[in-house]
């Protein structure tokens, strides 16, 4: 794995290999958004199924479609 270094004042672009340190930050990082983007993924679903649990529980209320989308909107 590469960085780029682009010295403004010069306009010169150099490509240098990642440290070790560099690379393990990296892969950190990418586990990370990996973790906190299957939690968004997750609590999405969750309210989902929590938005489609209250509308079937109110229409079983008999409540109409249009007036349980009254309510929820």
């Amino acid at each position: 794995m590469k960085k780029v270094i682009i010295d403004c004042s010069t306009g010169v672009t150099t490509e240098v290999d990642l440290t070790p340190e560099e690379i393990a930050q990296r892969e950190a990082e990418v586990a990370a958004w990996a973790e906190a983007e299957a939690q968004r993924e997750a609590a999405a679903s969750a309210k989902a199924a929590a938005k489609a649990s209250a509308e079937s529980k109110l229409a079983a209320l008999g409540l109409t479609s249009e007036e349980v989308a009254a309510l929820i909107s």
